[in-house]
């Protein structure tokens, strides 16, 4: 399985979304910038708002429908109502 997370960065005030299967090795990533050319670089206090577990082919479809909306409210409103997701799953 695979988790469909986003973090958030109090610093920049902005959310990152990604796909993983190790939870707590990609946030250790993100915040000691092993990613060099990420967009996570530019902070140190990324924390998760939302972890889901999937198929990774859903993770990935979702993180990409995700990514197009460029919304940071479409990103709050997943965070506070993850049944969004599901919806989205299910008219795929």
């Amino acid at each position: 399985m695979y988790f469909l997370y986003i973090i958030y960065s109090k610093t920049l005030n902005k959310y990152y979304v990604g796909v993983t299967h190790d939870l707590k090795s990609r946030i250790e990533k993100h915040n000691q910038h092993c990613y060099s050319k990420a967009y996570t670089k530019a902070a140190f206090d990324w924390e998760y708002k939302l972890q889901m577990e999937y198929s990774k082919d859903e993770a990935l479809y979702l993180e990409k429908f995700i990514k197009k909306m460029k919304s940071k409210k479409f990103i709050e409103k997943v965070i506070n109502n993850t049944r969004i997701l599901d919806n989205i799953i299910e008219k795929r």
